[in-house]
């Protein structure tokens, strides 16, 4: 029997298990560490609010390069099928298949909240991340603006930001990333998994067209903010032909750093993609799913700290190797970015001295 594919969203199903009912409950070191859309017809997506206790989410994950960061949404309407952040939406009692992607969730106040925290007389600055586990520029973020008013005040404080994204609608914050950038205290990865705009229909279905996403790099490389791109996730026998490709592209842009990870299941995310496979390439899904275990030692998934980004076996290491040359061949990773932290000052800390 065939299955009923939704063209606009990137999960074919919304599973009605959820670990969270039990009390046994099984961290496997993975999402509890944060944890072109405008061609597609328009979607209803159910928006709730949720008025936290803190903006600041911490982390002491041996194998991230960032201990702190901030998620103004939860969901993502980007809808990536492979997205491994979707377990989160299980922790709230909801699918992380469709629910993910259609109820989302707006963390108001997250800018008040944000100030007072670095306020802080024991504040110490480090380089905060955006994006670490829903897009910080999905479509929501055009009418809710939180991330700019996020920006506004790590550029008032003098703080510096990481930001992660498939979206082009960063560039709408050039203005200000542009002279944080000049300061030591920006810098911004570009998510791009396929240059193929119908492979990107179905795996990321309303994240920002690949073109769009090369053409945001331009713009950020043309207004001085380092920008790198993150070939994330690599698929076997989906995008993975395309790694020579991205890397040239994304160079010609004004890249001048990259990064990969292979593509991770965690959890919940497994039957999702699985479903997936079977919905949009039944030809492949078997060959895909064996080297993945491959991989991951027989599993779908190794969430394990450091074990999780080193995927092992001969198909991860020809991968690695095709990837370093292909950076080395276009000028790529030359340099590290390095963000400042001397500059930091909270507006109101100078009060304490009276």
């Amino acid at each position: 029997m065939s299955r009923r594919v939704n063209a606009a969203r990137g999960a074919t199903l919304n599973t009605t298990s959820n670990r969270f009912d039990d009390l046994a409950r099984e961290a496997d070191g993975d999402w509890l560490d944060s944890c072109g859309e405008d061609d597609l017809p328009p979607f209803r997506t159910e928006i709730s609010y949720e008025l936290p206790r803190t903006a600041i989410t911490r982390n002491t994950s041996p194998d991230l390069p960032f201990d702190r960061s901030i998620n103004a949404y939860r969901g993502c309407e980007h809808g990536c099928a492979y997205c491994f952040a979707r377990p989160t939406h299980a922790y709230l009692g909801l699918s992380p298949g469709l629910d993910f992607e259609r109820k989302l969730t707006v963390k108001k106040g997250i800018p008040e909240l944000l100030r007072k925290e670095l306020e802080k007389p024991r504040y110490e600055c480090r380089p905060m991340a955006l994006g670490t586990n829903t897009d910080p520029y999905q479509p929501v973020e055009g009418k809710y603006r939180t991330t700019r008013k996020i920006l506004e005040i790590l550029s008032e404080t003098n703080h510096p930001v990481m930001i992660t994204t498939k979206s082009a609608r960063v560039v709408g914050d050039i203005d200000i990333l542009a002279p944080m950038a000049a300061r030591g205290l920006a810098a911004v990865m570009v998510s791009i998994t396929t240059l193929d705009v119908e492979t990107a229909k179905t795996l990321e279905p309303r994240a920002t067209a690949p073109h769009r996403r090369i053409e945001a790099v331009k713009a950020l490389a043309e207004a001085g903010v380092p920008v790198s791109v993150s070939l994330a996730p690599l698929i076997p026998a989906i995008n993975d032909h395309e790694i020579e490709a991205i890397l040239e592209a994304a160079a010609k842009a004004g890249a001048d750093m990259a990064s990969m990870i292979l593509v991770r299941l965690p959890h919940e995310v497994s039957p999702i993609f699985r479903a997936w496979l079977d919905a949009h390439m039944p030809d492949r899904a078997a060959r895909v799913m064996s080297h993945i275990q491959e991989m991951r030692g027989g599993k779908d998934n190794e969430g394990s700290f450091h074990a999780r980004f080193k995927p092992q076996g001969a198909y991860a290491a020809m991968i690695r190797a095709r990837f370093q040359a292909g950076c080395r061949r276009f000028g790529l990773n030359r340099r590290d970015i390095s963000l400042r932290t001397d500059l930091f000052s909270p507006r109101g800390r100078q009060l304490s001295l009276f």
